[in-house]
């Protein structure tokens, strides 16, 4: 059987990766920085950091699951790390989670990833790349302030979103991490179905049985909103200059690879919203 690790495994998608492997009989090695918050996953774990990588922690690994970094301090130096330490340890396979479009995307958010994906493919590694798409649940986690004020807000105008959930991405990389056949892969991953943020808020109104209105602003107005909200200026900026970028369609595709990939259709957005409210 293969040996495949993953980093950032106590992460939202890791842990939903890990699962998702274990589901379907793979052993896989937990990668943390911290490996004391990873006991909970069942299975074996080794500490490691992006910032200084220990090749020694990659020994034996077959197939490397390199999750992007949630630190936007030199994510793409960060990776390079990795990237360097699975040459090192003669790691045969590296799978990346990068973002949907990858080198066509003008987000702010997509210089890290076109970076570590031009990385990867310099690096002589076997590799497959996942360009995932939106997560449902980056929406969803704003239903409660939706509901408090009355309006959904962004910058998206009437922009698509083909978002999927999580769980729906971490099976991706069960399937291409654990199975043949996706060496040297570049996949584009999105949901099944394209939705706008009014339609967003509409659904999120029906389900909840209050009248909510979807207020599109302008790309500056709504990073001030959400620095206002206590989101670091950085961060704010870069999920304005999103929104504002969706409008466009940079986060719009229907190829339907994911499901293809997954072999079920992805989690329509109603569901991720019942969910949402099922947890309030």
């Amino acid at each position: 059987m293969t040996t495949i690790a993953l980093t950032g495994a106590t992460g939202q998608l890791g842990r939903l990766a890990i699962k998702a492997l274990v589901a379907r009989g793979a052993t896989p090695i937990a990668l943390a920085r911290s490996p004391d918050k990873a006991a909970d996953l069942g299975v074996d774990v080794r500490a490691f950091d992006y910032t200084a990588p220990d090749a020694a922690a990659l020994a034996g690994v077959e197939v490397l699951v390199l999750i992007s970094s949630n630190d936007f301090n030199d994510r793409a130096g960060q990776h390079a790390n990795v990237i360097a330490a699975a040459k090192a340890a003669g790691v045969g396979r590296v799978v990346y989670t990068s973002l949907l479009k990858g080198d066509g995307s003008p987000m702010l958010l997509a210089q890290d990833h076109i970076a570590t994906e031009a990385a990867l493919k310099a690096s002589g590694l076997t590799y497959t790349i996942l360009r995932n798409g939106w997560y449902l649940e980056n929406l969803t986690g704003s239903v409660g302030a939706a509901l408090a004020h009355g309006a959904v807000i962004g910058a998206a105008e009437d922009g698509l979103f083909s978002a999927a959930a999580r769980a729906d991405f971490a099976e991706a990389i069960a399937v291409t991490a654990a199975t043949s056949g996706h060496e040297n892969a570049v996949y584009e991953l999105a949901g099944d179905t394209a939705f706008t943020m009014a339609e967003f808020a509409a659904e999120l109104g029906r389900q909840s049985g209050k009248a909510l209105r979807y207020d599109s602003l302008p790309e500056a107005t709504y990073a001030g909103i959400l620095t206002g909200f206590g989101l670091p200026e950085g961060f704010a900026r870069i999920l304005a200059d999103s929104d504002a970028h969706a409008a466009k369609g940079a986060l719009h595709d229907d190829s339907r690879t994911l499901s293809h990939l997954i072999g079920r259709p992805t989690t329509p957005m109603a569901e991720a919203i019942r969910q949402a409210l099922a947890s309030l």
